[in-house]
């Protein structure tokens, strides 16, 4: 079925929006920036992505506040954290009589469209809102053949329909994408612009490749990550016990393969790795590919120049970092977040890239600012336009706040957790309770924290909570973890609360 074209909403103003940029926003689901070649990936080459940092801007210190897929689209969309929004575990999901940056968009003027995964719940209370058009994936969705849900058209009485095709979804879901815009390339002049999220499943395990990237890497070993062999001594308890080890992948879901007879445990581990891997960088693959169509599209119909580019990860993952793979620990290869912008008419040095420090609840006030669109105060996030231009606000943040609530989740039994990260350091508290949480369990555990000096520790195998001689930068962060959460308005755990 044709995507319709959609004009502005009924009694909005798309006369000042006239020159405003469009904005395709691409987001993949746990791709790590580690994994991208722009970022120094040492493991794969993501060309098309190379085209967005190498014509734009490359962020390095973007951070989720909540490594997990519902959570983290919920602080993109609403700008506001995850004790704000209400979606704390994968189990919540989002209202959508919320305020979302997409809503202020179309409000002012745009044509918005959400094709792909959604993930946050589904239903008349949950279902994509702010949209012009939308047509997602129910839940997870599958790689082959997927079903998707599509929205009825504004004024309609019926709910969604089921929309059935076969092919790859990566494919399906770029295929919709270029209609959509085309079909908004169509209308008249007096439109407004359009913003499209163009939110993909892949690289989520299960990891299944497309027929295209099936043999990809099949006579290539990988390389191994510095810390694949992290025996993680010194670190919290709760850390040491999560699921996420190579050991704890499925055989027939997730490596789709029996493991061979006589290898030894260590044999094994690293068999399971490259089963592992090279699925997931073909999922990367086609991501890559499917990018590189939107930006030919761009080219071939002349919107390069007056549309923003967005890629992005809903958070990062371990890519059998300290022997891991999944996301939710507050570790660097989980906590960060790529972000490639290009904006031939905003950013003013192509090719460059900017260390400062920022969340995905930044993310909203940026485009809307970059849209000449105002946002309610209620939005905790910050702008970080100026930056396109080199400009960093003399009041930058330089630290971020993190939040983990699945306590003991049932796959990977990971601790709930919060922190603080600056520059230099980072101070993890495993508070280890589900606090009534959805999706969270107990028992309970007793607290425990980890400390790690990133300059010296970069890949964050050293604990240093509790030594002597660094007392003081931890009554700091002490400091600093308390003065982010009065700042953005969560409580501390407190044991007897």
């Amino acid at each position: 079925m044709a995507i319709s074209s959609v004009g502005p909403l009924p009694g909005s103003s798309v006369g000042p929006l006239a020159g405003s940029p469009n904005i395709l926003f691409i987001m993949s689901d746990d791709h790590a920036a580690h994994a991208i070649s722009s970022y120094g990936s040492k493991i794969n080459q993501t060309p098309n992505l190379d085209r967005i940092a190498n014509e734009g801007i490359r962020f390095d210190s973007t951070f989720c506040t909540n490594s997990i897929c519902a959570p983290s689209r919920a602080a993109i969309l609403t700008g506001t954290y995850n004790h704000i929004n209400g979606v704390t575990t994968l189990d919540t999901p989002l209202d959508n009589s919320l305020w979302t940056f997409p809503m202020a968009l179309q409000s002012a003027g745009y044509s918005t469209a959400m094709i792909g995964k959604w993930h946050l719940g589904h239903g008349p209370n949950a279902d994509p809102a702010g949209f012009d058009f939308w047509r997602i994936l129910p839940g997870q969705g599958h790689y082959l053949n997927p079903v998707m849900l599509e929205g009825a058209p504004p004024g309609s009485t019926y709910g969604p329909r089921v929309v059935e095709r076969g092919g790859y979804v990566t494919d399906l879901i770029t295929d919709d994408c270029i209609e959509w815009m085309a079909a908004q390339s169509g209308v008249s002049d007096q439109a407004g612009p359009w913003a499209l999220f163009c939110h993909h499943k892949a690289p989520h395990r299960t990891w299944e490749p497309s027929a295209k990237h099936f043999t990809m890497y099949e006579d290539v070993e990988i390389p191994y990550p510095d810390t694949f062999y992290d025996d993680l001594d010194g670190r919290a308890e709760v850390v040491q016990a999560v699921k996420m080890r190579m050991m704890d992948l499925d055989p027939v879901t997730d490596l789709k393969a029996t493991v061979p007879p006589g290898l030894t445990e260590t044999e094994e581990i690293n068999w399971r790795y490259q089963r592992y891997i090279k699925d997931y960088l073909r999922c990367v693959a086609s991501i890559d590919d499917n990018v590189g169509r939107m930006l030919n599209w761009l080219d071939e119909t002349g919107q390069a120049e007056n549309t923003i580019v967005v890629y992005t990860s809903d958070q990062g993952f371990f890519l059998g970092d300290h022997g891991w793979f999944d996301k939710r620990l507050m570790y660097e290869e989980s906590l960060q977040m790529p972000f490639l912008l290009r904006y031939p008419n905003g950013v003013t040095k192509p090719g460059s890239s900017n260390s400062e420090v920022i969340t995905n609840v930044d993310f909203a006030p940026t485009l809307l600012e970059l849209a000449g669109v105002q946002g309610p105060p209620t939005i905790q996030g910050r702008s970080f336009a100026p930056m396109l231009t080199g400009e960093i606000p003399p009041d930058w943040p330089t630290s971020m706040y993190y939040r983990y609530w699945m306590h003991r989740d049932r796959a990977h039994l990971c601790p709930a957790h919060y922190g603080v990260r600056t520059k230099t350091h980072k101070l993890i508290c495993y508070y280890n309770h589900p606090l009534d949480q959805p999706g969270a369990n107990g028992p309970a555990d007793e607290m425990e924290w980890e400390l790690f000096d990133l300059v010296a520790d970069p890949l964050e195998t050293n604990n240093i909570w509790g030594q002597a001689e660094v007392a003081a930068i931890q009554s700091e962060l002490l400091a600093e973890l308390q003065q982010l959460q009065d700042q953005v308005g969560d409580e501390p755990f407190r044991r007897n609360a």
